[in-house]
Order: C-alpha cells, then structure tokens, then sequence
C-alpha cells in the first residue's frame, strides 16, 4: 500500500489584492498541507504543478518555501513534483535548485518508486506543441503507476488536452492521473483509469467559492474495494475566509440597506466580496468597502451590477465602466489579435493572475506555423474586430484555474522566452530572484 498527498497550484507568492498578508497566506496554505502529511506519516507529497505564482519567486518566498520543504525533509517524506505554466523558465527550473538541495525530486519519464507505486511526470506543455509528444515512459515493476502532469484535462472544464490520447499512447499503464491546472477540484474515470484534480490550496480568485483542499490519494487493492486499485479522498485545509454577500436593492433602498445586509455576516480577518442588484439608490463602492474594513473584514471588494440612468448628456454608466471601455474600443481601429487581447484583460472568465500567461499563448497560436498575420492589422474604427469566444480560450489554465482570480496555460520548459535580465544581484530585482543566481 501507497498512500500519498496529491496536491498543487499552491501559488506562493501570489500578492492577491495586493495584500502582503494575503501573500503569506499562500505559503501558509502550503505549510498546512506539509503539517498534514508530517502527522500523517504518509509516504510522499506530490505536487502537481504551479508551486509558486511566478517564474521569478521574491527571495522571502523561496526561503520561506525551502523552510518548509526542509521540515518534509526531516520527517523522511520525499517530495514529488512537475513544472507548472506559472514557474517554467527558459533553462532550469526552481524545482531542479530543491532537487541539488536534496529536498524535492522532480518527475518525468523515468519512474520514481514510492512504496509499491511508481511516480511519472509530465510537466505543462503549450497546445501548439503538444502533437510532437510521443508519452514515451520507462517500464517499472511496482504494483501501480501514476501519471503527475500539469495542465487542463477533459473530462473537466476548461479542457484543451485529450486525456485518453495520453493513456492510450503511454508505454505505461496507469492506475491514476495525478493532475494540477484547474483550480476547481474533481475527479473522473477515463479509460479505466482515475483522473483527479485536488484544486488550489488558497482561493486565488473570487469565483473559488468551494473550501480549499487537497486529495489523499491510496494505492491498494484491498482498501479501494478490490479492482479498483485506487483510492482518493479529499481532504479540507483551513484557509483564509470569504465572505460573499449578496444585495438586491429595492426601490428606495440604498447603501443603509447594503450596510444593514453586510453587518449579517462575520467578518473578521475575512475578504468580502459583496454584490449589489436591483432597482435602488445609487451606491458608492468604496463607501462600502471602508465600512466592511471597520467591522474587521481584511478585504473588502463591491460590485455594483446595476445599470444606473446618468444625468444629463453624460451616457456613461459608473455602475458598469465595461459599457463605457467598450464603447471607447469601438472608436478605435484595433486588429482583432489586439482585441483578443484586450478581451483576455477584460473579460471575468481570466483570472487576474492569469492574463499576462493567457495573452502570450494567444498570440503564440497566432503566430505559431502558417500563423493568422491578417489578425494584427488594424481594422476599421467602429468594426467588429473582436472574435467570438467560443474557441474555448475563456480561461487560460491554471489554473486553471477556470476561476476567476489566478491558475492559465503557459509555454513549457522548452518553449523560448525573453532572455532574463543578467544583473546577477537579487537586490537589483527588488528581491525577485532568476535561476542564473543559483544554478
């Protein structure tokens, strides 16, 4: 028997809301998972990609998460991961500084044996490379196999990889996809085998509303009920609290009504998110922001989704400013790639942490083989430049995220980037660190 904790987007680093106190609670979230598994004696913590929010960690963040892998270290729990789309850089990767150091191993097509199952991994790949994959992996003799790769999977949401084409093409039968990408935990049977996402461990973004978690993952016959071989449960992590209010203001009813809705809840040390509807009184966002803040709330965030009958000759909407940024686009002659692009920026289904990765593949796929060049000319101001959405690039990965705020497909270890800046002092980068540095 295996048992092993699977788990991934822990996005360290990640500056939510430009809080340094929602900074600390990534790398906290992650600290609680390796608590788990220190109690928990189990046989290995595998990490599914995405470890930190970028490429380019800040060093409090680097040290903070050698600090913890160390304490793993100790308990003797070997620590199994895959390069996410948020870390991949051009030449070596962060995960390859914890593997010299002795306190991470990173997987791929040769079998790392934990107990009676052998580890593989796969690390992000971008669409436009993904035909030239061949899931050639080294043969084992463990009892069972797992697949740990990055990206977005069917049967779940937001999918742009084809999962039974990689367990049908593998030189490897596997009992279990071990997966990171998608912020939204779930599991499925594909081709007899099971394929599982543990979610994020911190809300990266408003849209993850579920509680946060990760997945304990069996390898045994006799626990999982005989044939089928595998057992995942999941298991909760207490993060940060969200508290979503929702308003829908009556004819007269204004921001005493809001505050009157927002007292019902707790708030104290939470983020708020509060969303106003209906027919009322004009309501001043930050007013409600600020008051949220006093009653203890963190962070504090309105929505205000009405529209709101302006004066005079002024036909702007402050409650929707997305009419009036349209309308503004409109005027201007724009290539459809550049308004693919200010979509990517706009639009709800991106997360926040994810538009600069999901820019860059999309202008990637434009210009990868024969390339679509007419989409960069510009066209005539007033035109309808944009494309439709319906190509399924409403989320970028990672991350998955589908979920609003952070996870997004990016290039991979061999994808080219821009070449990092040389200056081989950390202080020089305002404490973000490149791999040149250390390797």
């Amino acid at each position: 028997m295996t048992r092993v904790i699977h788990t991934g987007d822990t996005h360290i680093g990640y500056s939510q809301y430009h809080s340094p106190v929602r900074r600390q609670d990534f790398l906290d979230a992650f600290e609680a998972v390796v608590d788990d598994a220190v109690d928990g004696g189990v046989d290995a913590v595998v990490h599914a990609g995405d470890l930190f929010h970028d490429r380019r960690p800040d060093l409090q963040d680097l040290m903070g998460t050698i600090s913890v892998l160390r304490r793993l270290d100790d308990a003797g729990i070997p620590f199994l991961a895959v390069v996410g789309n948020h870390e991949s850089t051009r030449g070596g990767q962060w995960l390859d500084l914890f593997e010299r150091l002795g306190l991470a191993t990173r997987l791929g097509d040769e079998p790392v044996v934990v107990g009676d199952t052998a580890f593989y991994g796969l690390d992000h790949v971008p669409v436009s490379r993904r035909d030239d994959l061949d899931y050639a992996f080294a043969d084992h003799d463990a009892d069972y196999a797992a697949l740990v790769a990055h990206g977005l999977f069917e049967p779940f949401g937001y999918a742009d990889w084809d999962t039974e084409t990689v367990l049908t093409e593998s030189d490897v039968a596997f009992d279990a996809m071990l997966l990171g990408d998608n912020h939204t935990p779930d599991t499925a049977e594909v081709a007899d085998t099971w394929v599982t996402y543990p979610g994020s461990t911190e809300r990266a973004s408003a849209s993850e509303r579920e509680g946060r978690g990760y997945n304990l993952v069996v390898f045994d016959a006799d626990t999982a009920g005989g044939d089928d071989r595998v057992e995942i449960r999941r298991r909760a992590l207490d993060t940060r609290p969200f508290v979503f209010v929702s308003v829908e203001l009556r004819e007269g009813e204004g921001e005493s009504r809001v505050r009157e809705r927002v007292r019902e809840f707790d708030l104290a040390e939470a983020v708020v998110h509060v969303e106003i509807t209906g027919e009322g009184d004009p309501v001043t966002p930050a007013a409600v922001e600020e008051f949220a803040t006093d009653e203890g709330a963190l962070i504090a965030r309105v929505v205000d989704r009405r529209e709101v009958d302006a004066d005079g000759e002024v036909d702007v909407s402050f409650a929707d400013p997305e009419d009036a940024v349209r309308d503004r686009l409109d005027e201007r002659a724009l290539s459809t790639a550049a308004r693919d692009v200010e979509r990517a920026v706009r639009e709800d289904t991106v997360s926040d942490a994810n538009v600069r990765e999901t820019v860059k593949r999309r202008v990637e796929e434009r210009l990868d083989g024969d390339g679509d060049l007419d989409a960069f000319d510009a066209v005539e101001a007033g035109g309808d430049g944009a494309e439709s959405d319906a190509d399924g690039d409403e989320w970028d990965g990672g991350g998955a995220e589908p979920n609003g705020d952070a996870s997004e497909p990016t290039e991979p270890n061999t994808e080219p980037e821009a070449a990092e800046p040389e200056d081989s002092d950390p202080a020089s980068t305002d404490g973000q660190v490149s791999m040149e540095d250390y390797l």
